[in-house]
């Protein structure tokens, strides 16, 4: 999803410097294929992840985090042995502990929330190997990024989907839209193509400090449910047999501000520009 928009940003700007490989057979636990991706390259954005709800995270935790693991630490690996001009590793929201608001430099101060606890552990790993390699080989070309939940067109609308998909699907689907919980959880979204604009920024920045990416604002369930129901002019049912997840997260975006960055799309023209993707499929 974010590597689509980011393709289509990069070609779209600097479509004379942009090298898409289609590499179907690519196995990033492998490091000699690693090796392969970075080699004769000046910029290399890894978003490579598996990506799944909380839930399914939870119910195969080695089919999520023990891949990812083997995948960024070689990915790192080879993107310093090929001496690329700058790497980007993607972290995620998971990688925090429930707070009212998730301040970059308080990542190390706490564990992952116990909702992400796997997944979340896997992508501090992943940080701690980027800033392990900056700090013994004084490689300072690499950026961190941590998107808070992100939605948009190319995301995964199967069983095993977030909310945002998931929901759209639903409504689509079924005469009622059928919801988890109770609409409080508060959650910080964010659209796939404004995620794509702040790598590409970060980059051109050279920005080495890790940074989130997603809106500053919170958003209840309540209130995402309602834009996709009003959209598909559907009812809406709450099950508060089922569990809701941390109650509150929610992304400070001051540091990525204060080098200048500011997001394009709020939520329901990012989400009513999802739907339409989705309705085209």
């Amino acid at each position: 999803m974010i590597g689509q928009a980011l393709v289509e940003l990069l070609y779209d700007t600097t479509p004379d410097n942009i090298m898409v490989a289609d590499l179907p057979n690519v196995d990033l636990r492998d490091r000699k294929d690693c090796k392969a991706v970075c080699e004769d390259q000046d910029v290399v954005f890894h978003l490579a992840g598996i990506k799944g709800s909380p839930q399914r995270c939870m119910e195969a935790p080695a089919t999520f985090s023990v891949p990812m693991i083997q995948f960024n630490a070689n990915m790192v690996e080879a993107a310093y042995n090929a001496d690329v001009d700058w790497f980007l590793y993607t972290s995620s929201v998971g990688v925090y502990h429930p707070a009212e608001v998730f301040v970059e430099n308080d990542v190390w101060k706490t564990f992952p929330s116990e909702n992400d606890w796997y997944a979340g552990w896997a992508k501090r790993v992943g940080e701690l190997n980027v800033q392990a390699y900056m700090k013994e080989y004084d490689w300072n070309k690499c950026s961190i990024v941590r998107p808070a939940n992100v939605y948009g067109p190319n995301d995964n609308f199967g069983q095993y989907s977030m909310v945002i998909p998931s929901l759209i699907k639903k409504a689509h689907e079924n005469e009622v839209l059928e919801v988890w919980g109770d609409g409080s959880p508060v959650r910080d979204f964010v659209y796939s193509e404004d995620v794509a604009r702040a790598m590409k920024f970060v980059v051109e920045n050279k920005i080495t400090e890790p940074v989130n990416i997603g809106s500053g604002t919170g958003t209840t369930i309540k209130e995402i449910a309602d834009i996709i129901a009003n959209y598909f002019e559907k009812e809406i049912k709450w099950d508060i047999t089922k569990p809701m997840g941390d109650m509150k997260r929610i992304m400070s975006t001051d540091r990525l501000e204060s080098y200048g960055f500011k997001l394009k799309y709020d939520l329901k023209e990012g989400i009513e520009k999802t739907i339409e993707w989705y309705l085209n499929l």
